[in-house]
Parts: structure tokens; C-alpha cells; sequence
């Protein structure tokens, strides 16, 4: 199945230095180290990438450096609770070579439908790359709603894709079936997204990708051939890595960062109020780097086969 920005996408981390400082350096290696390990494309200042504690320039910084760095899609999420300064952040973002804007549902004000339909229709004009909505009610506090979805999709051209975290499978379903041809949903929660493959989902645009980008593009292949069992079995695989990724203690991306630690990646703290990681964290990750590795090597040919 061809995706417009590939299958495999991660919501990259933003690098911090040792007193906070914004890390470019660190943010190429980590983006060439995700395209050299399975990802097809990165979305770069979303929320995993602590987008609210970025300044415009820093995001608009981080974004020229990390397209620069790679060759795969760099989508810019470049969406904000206040119009106005979204189209102002998607039209200096589509100046950089990125492939795609991000456009999160706006945050917090909790806007009406038609005020959220008027928000992404200002975003889209305002670029003629492909726009991808963001759907995410547990931190914005709004449900994009399908019937608004549709119109979206229908009615602004290059409004082409949905990132979907709204963990509604069926909802999503009703969506794709109604969907024009050419417009694509990714899941948006690592835990959703072998249900919404099922639903016709086209991919992921994952957290735990920045250490399962193999192990996600195994599961997509199998099922792309039909192979149910393999592509469950693989999903299993990673439950782990999905747990680990965020929690009460330890919020996104803290865990990932210090995994990324872990695998030597200098990608530092998180900043305030993200805050830094609980003692042990770091020990959690080596044993969750450990578990998928168990699995990996048991049976490299064999999805199909729980380790022992």
C-alpha cells in the first residue's frame, strides 16, 4: 500500500543540550539515525518533539536542519491553538523544503466545529504543501468531528491526511469508507494502530518508532501479504516499547529520550515542565531494549512463534 509521506513516520524528539539549550547537531544524528532505522518520514516539532516549550525560531531552526539532514519527508508541526500564528509558523515552514504541515486541533480553547473547521481551512490556504491534521481530544480537549473531517477533506485540496489519536477504530472506519480517494489516515498512538490498519489506515506516525521502525515496517509487510497471525504476533512484540513510552511518572517523551540515551544518542532532558526523568528510567529502557531484542533474535524468520 503507497502512503503519500511513506508507513513508517516518527514524531521526532527535540534535542536539548546539558543547560537546555536547543541542539542542532544532536537533532541531524538523531534524524539520520531514525531514516537509517526503518522510518520513512519524521514530523519534527509536534508534541513528542516538545513543541510548546520551542520558540518560533527554534522551531523554525529545527526544522531547516533536520530536512537538510535527510532524505525522507520532514512534515513541520507548525500548528498552534491560535490561527493566526499557525499560518504564520506554516507559511515560514514552507519555506524550508519541509514535505508536509502538521496541524494539531487548537489546544485548550476548545473551539466550536465550525471554529475548528475555519482554523484548518486558514492553515491549508495559507501553503500549497499537503496539510495533515492532527486529531488528539485528550490533550486538546475537542474531537474533530467525522462530519467535519469529511468536509475538510472534500472541499480543501491539499488537506490529504488525518493523524488520528482519537482511539475510535470504528469512528475511523466510518471516516475512511466516506473518505475522497487520495485522503490518508495514520495512526497517531502506537497502541491503535494494528486496529486501524484493520479500518484502512495507511500507516503510523509512531513514538516507539524511534526504536521499532524495523519491527513496524515486519508488521506492515505481513499484513500487506495477508499474514494476520505474523502481523498480531508482531504487534506483541512491541507492546512492551508502547507501554514504556509514556506514563503518570514519566510523560512523553521522557521516556523515549532517555532510551535514546541508552542507545547513545545525546539527546538530553526534557525542559520544564516536561522536567527530568524519575531514577530507573534509563535501567527501564535497557530492559525493554532488551525484551524486543529477545524476540527479534528467537525467531528472525518466524513472526508466528512466541519466544520461550
Amino acid at each position: 500500500m503507497s502512503a503519500r509521506f511513506g508507513r513508517v513516520l516518527t514524531a521526532m524528539v527535540t534535542p536539548f543540550d546539558a543547560e537546555g539549550g536547543l541542539d542542532l547537531d544532536a537533532a541531524r544524528d538523531v534524524a539520520r539515525w531514525l531514516e537509517a532505522h526503518g522510518n520513512d518520514g519524521l514530523v519534527v516539532a509536534g508534541t513528542t518533539g516538545e513543541a510548546p516549550v520551542l520558540s518560533d525560531d527554534e522551531k523554525l531552526s529545527l526544522w531547516a536542519a533536520v530536512t537538510e539532514a535527510v532524505s525522507i519527508p520532514v512534515i513541520a508541526g507548525a500548528g498552534t491553538n491560535d490561527t493566526a500564528h499557525s499560518v504564520h509558523l506554516t507559511v515560514e515552514a514552507s519555506r524550508l523544503g519541509v514535505a508536509g504541515i502538521l496541524a494539531v486541533g487548537p489546544y485548550y480553547n476548545r473551539p466550536s466545529q465550525a471554529g475548528l473547521e475555519g482554523h484548518f481551512r486558514a492553515v491549508a490556504a495559507a501553503t500549497d504543501l499537503p496539510v495533515m491534521i492532527y486529531d488528539i481530544p485528550i490533550r486538546t480537549g475537542r474531537k474533530i468531528s467525522t462530519a467535519t473531517l469529511l468536509r475538510l477533506a472534500r472541499e480543501v485540496p491539499n488537506l490529504l491526511a488525518l493523524k488520528d489519536a482519537a482511539g475510535n477504530p470504528g469512528e475511523t472506519a466510518a471516516l475512511i469508507s466516506s473518505a475522497p480517494d487520495g485522503f490518508e489516515v495514520y495512526s497517531g498512538d502506537d497502541g491503535m494502530t494494528l486496529p486501524l490498519l484493520a479500518a484502512g489506515a495507511v500507516g503510523v506516525v509512531g513514538v516507539a518508532t524511534h526504536w521499532t521502525g524495523p519491527d513496524h515496517q515486519e508488521m506492515f509487510e505481513l499484513w500487506d501479504k495477508g499474514d494476520l497471525i505474523g502481523t498480531r504476533l508482531v504487534n506483541s512484540r512491541m507492546l512492551p516499547s508502547f507501554a514504556y513510552e509514556t506514563g503518570d511518572d514519566a510523560p512523553n517523551p521522557i521516556p523515549t529520550k532517555a532510551l535514546l540515551r541508552v542507545l547513545g544518542l545525546p539527546v538530553g532532558q526534557a525542559r520544564l515542565p516536561m522536567g527530568p526523568a524519575p531514577a530507573g528510567l534509563e535501567d527501564r529502557a535497557r530492559e525493554v531494549l532488551a525484551d524486543l531484542e529477545r524476540w527479534r533474535e528467537a525467531f528472525p524468520d518466524r513472526p508466528d512463534r512466541l519466544p520461550a
